[in-house]
């Protein structure tokens, strides 16, 4: 097959590397702040959510005891307030997932933009065509990759994180 030459000429100028976003997130301060900030708010959404669980289970556990003896108005409204502390659980569990989730996403978002514009920053000055993700949600991207063109290392570096910090498979 006959190929132009003019067409060899735009592939030996594409320069194409790679970066681990995730092993970059995880190596600046911010990383650190954030999973701690999460935690906290995580324990404060369990610590909620076991008072008002244990509030449904001493109830609930009363009402076992006494049902038997309870008169059928009383036993039928102690169901119905049950039923709906049960409602009200699974509600609240949904909303701390939501809640969690939205923190997450407050906290991460200018990370990500000051990871992005290292990124940019890097592929600009060393023009680089294209700059691909490693590790995008524990899968790669890639399915091999030369580790000389892994430009984590610079990224980290634009991003102010000291060689020093970094583990010898990345230095450069």
């Amino acid at each position: 097959m006959w190929i132009p030459s003019w067409v060899h000429g735009q592939y030996d100028s594409t320069k194409i590397r790679y970066a681990d976003v995730e092993f970059i997130f995880s190596k600046l301060p911010a990383a650190r702040q954030i999973e701690s900030e999460l935690k906290s708010l995580q324990k404060q959404l369990e610590s909620k959510f076991q008072i008002k669980y244990d509030e449904f289970n001493k109830k609930y556990s009363t009402y076992v005891e006494k049902r038997k003896t309870l008169p059928d108005t009383v036993r039928l409204a102690s169901e119905k307030e049950l039923q709906l502390l049960q409602e009200n659980l699974e509600k609240f569990r949904q909303d701390s997932q939501v809640t969690l989730q939205h923190k997450q996403e407050q906290l991460l978002e200018p990370v990500t933009k000051d990871i992005q514009a290292a990124i940019a920053a890097v592929a600009k000055e060393n023009a680089y065509t294209f700059i691909l993700n490693a590790g995008v949600g524990g899968q790669d991207m890639l399915l091999h990759a030369d580790a000389a063109m892994d430009i984590s290392a610079l990224v980290l570096q634009k991003l102010g994180v000291s060689q020093a910090d970094m583990p010898d498979t990345v230095k450069k």
